[in-house]
């Protein structure tokens, strides 16, 4: 599959229906991971990350109904696609989106399709932050946080859990607390 194929943040039930459904949309995001993500032809970095075009594309699986394969490939980008040594990060810091994926991700969330007001939950990489937002403060908070540790049990919000792997920035910008539950 080209990367092209992937560029409909704003619709990705409508492509998975196209695929044949989203087991077949898995199947064929998957083989585009395993394929061309991270083995690019020509690339010495060995990740197509630094094309912001890509930078959605683990989060659909959240769209496709499997939560685990997004955190388990945001989690594979944010340690293989950047560092704090000289190779910086994977690609061409266009505009600060490199920085900005990286900064949300490991927060543990990413507007998919930015328009829609909506962030996808991932895999945060922090143990805890604390954001403020106009006067509001969004805490996060990642129980059984361990370093190598990448799946999420489950994403609460001021006490209500995200069944749907999604939190709206409306909630985000009243503040709150945002808590991640990992498990091995």
């Amino acid at each position: 599959p080209e990367t092209g194929v992937w560029a409909v943040p704003h619709d990705p039930e409508g492509l998975a229906e196209l695929m044949g459904g989203k087991n077949e949309a898995i199947r064929r995001l998957d083989e585009f991971f395993n394929t061309i993500f991270f083995n690019p032809d020509g690339r010495g970095n060995g990740s197509i990350h630094g094309n912001e075009t890509s930078h959605h594309c683990a989060y659909l699986y959240n769209r496709f109904g499997a939560p685990e394969k997004t955190q388990w490939r945001v989690r594979q980008i944010l340690t293989k696609c950047y560092s704090f040594g000289r190779r910086g990060f994977d690609g061409n810091e266009d505009c600060g989106q490199m920085s900005a994926w990286y900064i949300l991700s490991a927060l543990g969330f990413y507007p998919l399709d930015p328009a829609s007001g909506e962030y996808e939950i991932g895999s945060p990489l922090v143990k805890s932050a604390a954001l403020k937002i106009g006067s509001a403060v969004l805490r996060i908070v990642v129980k059984n946080y361990l370093q190598g540790r990448w799946r999420v049990k489950r994403v609460t919000f001021n006490g209500h859990e995200l069944f749907d792997w999604r939190i709206r920035h409306a909630d985000i910008a009243r503040g709150g607390e945002l808590v991640f539950e990992m498990v091995d």
